[in-house]
């Protein structure tokens, strides 16, 4: 049986991070995320990604103890994908120089919007993210 609901995207992604200024200064001018609220009474800040939330969450910080993972050292998924546009795939590569980032593994694959290039790195936090570029086509439908 299928669901009674109709899925419409992701609403929100939450981090565990450690230093939550810098995790959100990293976020801001790394992947180019502009603010979102503020929660100190849990230690969170939340940042927009185009139409996405993310949630950063300060693991060392008493207030998020009640819902900290055993592990905040990127173990809470395999990587988190998010879609860029309005750039060059050289362009993108080279801001993440600009800021000291790695990118570990350079692909073509398919996402959400069809194939085309991926970079993936780790942000400060050993959490694996790929930034998923514009698609070169899309794929048949099913």
């Amino acid at each position: 049986m299928s669901a009674p609901f109709t899925p419409v995207g992701i609403d929100h992604i939450v981090i565990w991070v450690r230093d939550l200024p810098r995790a959100r200064d990293w976020y801001k001018t790394v992947l180019g995320c502009r603010d979102g609220f503020d929660y100190p009474d849990i230690a969170m800040t939340h940042l927009w990604y185009g139409p996405v939330l993310i949630g950063l969450w300060d693991a060392d910080d008493p207030k998020a103890a009640y819902a900290a993972p055993k592990s905040t050292t990127g173990q809470n998924l395999h990587h988190i994908a998010f879609s860029w546009t309005g750039a060059t795939e050289a362009d993108v590569r080279s801001h993440l120089a600009r800021h000291k980032v790695d990118i570990t593994r350079a692909v073509r694959q398919t996402g959400s919007r069809g194939y085309g290039p991926a970079l993936y790195f780790k942000d400060p936090w050993d959490n694996l993210i790929e930034l998923k570029g514009p698609p070169e086509f899309q794929p048949p439908t099913t």
